[in-house]
């Protein structure tokens, strides 16, 4: 939501200088209130049968059909598709830190996107500049206002897609041949689903209450150097149509809360815990005591990481990964390896990232598959933030079986085919006024051998015994980089002894394809926001050989003097 209020202010004030060149150069598409003397269109009109009584839809539909029947330029082809995308988006954020309310705000606003594609299915002009235009809708529903706001973007798309093509096709004549000859855009059915529209309902004077509160805790534990916590809510209406025939409106709420707290041990390194909540469902969120209760726990922990030993230099051994570490792990090395991307032009490649080519090979033990199936709404119980019925390029979403017994079938794929891809799986995701690519929506990893973490626990050990190792290593949570941020020795007696200052070597597809040789029955939901909202669903994860080292990180001086008291 930061990136979105950033670009909101950025465009608010460009907003005079973008009119008065959208103006100048305005193509032959009149303006909404029948300005141009070729046309003699009125401002109104019968009601759009499609819109249902919805200004912003209403406004969206007619313009499109404005669109479709005048947008031309002389020496420029007409549009062979136009799509409009408007999320309408109700934010509360507040955030505190040591006890005090640091900021708490409730905006409301209207991000629009216009693609116009010039060319044909083939090849287009959806390249370079030509990917769409952004800007900002009234939030008032008056459909003059929000048409001519449309208007602008459209023939400002429209401008950049002629010379986007011009360019993709000067680029192309560099090349004898086309090494990847896929299409640039593909065909889908129409899809009409209007939903209910969301709203968000919460009790802000609570909320920041609880914030304060949550961050006052930071006077029970002395050795804390910084402690905040944030709460991010959600409500996201959006609209799609395009020339096609496709017209949709759903709606997504969000609820993110998230603590962020650290200290530094006696030799000055630093150490912190950030554990968050996710949920779809605002009921779901923890209440009040229990928040406080976990607080309390993790703040906690960071005491206790920073009294905790360093690990050894270099150990190569027995890992197990808690469910929460998995999550993390299965994202990182699958998630974002699974997404089809089509290169870049001249390039031979099917698609990106490192199984690029590994279609129809061995990329897991022959024991686990992986799907995506953003069709999900709920798992034991948890809501799924991943999950959406219809995706942000109007295709509906769809289960994709995307390794089936190690063996990488499928890419996740939107309406930009890649090779043995050509239609979109219903996997086009995009943030609010970004450009669509293939995303996860919620991705589930299961196994043919399933095991109570109490087995893994015991195998474990007995791995230890065996290699006569002291100990092995479990991970319960990962920071950045899949670094481990609570890390546990695990003794052959079963006692376990968190350290700190770790990382992973060689962390890798090829380990997880070659030294992963359990999983559990404990899947965790791990809902996660970012450019869009997705959810992974992982079990522990048991690896029979990594190497953990002692990182290589440059300690920070401790404070000069002490912090102030924590007492009046």
């Amino acid at each position: 939501m930061k990136s979105l209020r950033v670009f909101l202010s950025v465009a608010l004030a460009a907003s005079s200088i973008f009119t008065a060149r959208s103006v100048c150069g305005a193509s032959r598409n009149s303006a909404p209130d029948g300005s141009s003397p070729d046309t003699g269109i009125s401002g109104a009109g019968a009601p759009h049968p499609a819109a249902g009584g919805d200004a912003l839809l209403e406004a969206l539909l007619t313009e499109l059909d404005r669109s479709k029947a005048q947008l031309k330029i002389d020496q420029v082809q007409a549009p062979y598709y136009i799509e409009y995308r408007v999320n309408d988006i109700d934010d509360y954020d507040a955030q505190a830190a040591f006890g005090a309310l640091h900021e708490s705000q409730r905006v409301r606003f209207r991000i629009l996107r216009v693609v116009v594609r010039v060319g044909d299915y083939k090849q287009d002009s959806y390249y370079g500049q030509g990917m769409g235009e952004t800007n900002i809708l009234p939030l008032d529903d008056d459909p003059i206002a929000l048409r001519h706001q449309i208007w602008l973007t459209t023939d400002e798309a429209y401008k950049a897609a002629g010379q986007a093509l011009a360019d993709k096709q000067a680029e192309m004549k560099r090349f004898s041949a086309d090494p990847n000859p896929v299409d640039d855009f593909s065909k889908e059915p129409v899809v009409n689903v209007l939903d209910p529209i969301v709203s968000l309902k919460i009790d802000e004077t609570a909320w920041n209450k609880t914030l304060e509160d949550v961050t006052n805790l930071y006077r029970q534990y002395p050795d804390i150097q910084s402690v905040s916590a944030s709460a991010r809510f959600s409500a996201i209406n959006e609209y799609f149509v395009d020339s096609e025939g496709t017209v949709t409106r759903n709606g997504k709420t969000t609820y993110n809360l998230q603590l962020n707290s650290s200290a530094q041990a006696e030799d000055g390194m630093r150490v912190s815990r950030n554990p968050y909540w996710i949920v779809g469902r605002a009921e779901e969120l923890p209440a009040r005591d229990k928040l406080l209760s976990d607080v309390q726990q993790a703040l906690a922990t960071v005491v206790a990481l920073r009294n905790a030993p360093i690990v050894e230099e270099e150990y190569r051994g027995p890992v197990l990964f808690a469910p929460d570490a998995s999550d993390d792990v299965i994202a990182s090395l699958v998630g974002s390896n699974i997404v089809g991307r089509k290169p870049q032009p001249g390039r031979p490649n099917r698609t990106t990232g490192a199984f690029a080519t590994s279609y129809k090979t061995r990329v897991l033990p022959s024991f686990l598959s992986i799907i995506d199936d953003p069709t999900l709404k709920d798992f034991q119980g948890h809501s799924l933030v991943g999950s959406y019925d219809v995706d942000n390029e109007g295709v509906k979403a769809k289960t994709v079986n995307i390794i089936e017994n190690g063996m990488l079938n499928n890419y996740l794929v939107g309406r930009q085919p890649v090779r043995d891809f050509p239609a979109s799986n219903g996997h086009g995701r995009a943030a609010p006024g970004s450009f669509p690519s293939p995303s996860l929506g919620v991705l589930l990893l299961k196994s043919a051998d399933a095991q109570p973490p109490e087995e893994l626990k015991k195998k474990i050990l007995q791995m230890v015994t065996e290699q006569g190792k002291p100990y092995a290593y479990r991970v319960d949570t990962l920071g950045p980089g899949n670094s481990p941020r609570l890390l546990y020795r695990v003794y052959a007696d079963g006692h376990e002894e968190l350290v700190r200052g770790a990382v992973f070597n060689e962390l890798d597809v090829r380990a997880l394809r070659s030294n992963l040789i359990a999983v559990g029955n404990d899947p965790l939901v791990s809902n996660r926001v970012g450019g869009v909202p997705t959810t992974i669903i992982c079990p522990s994860l048991l690896f029979d050989e990594l190497e953990v080292k002692r990182a290589d990180t440059s300690k920070d001086k401790l404070p000069d003097y002490p912090a102030p008291p924590l007492k009046k």
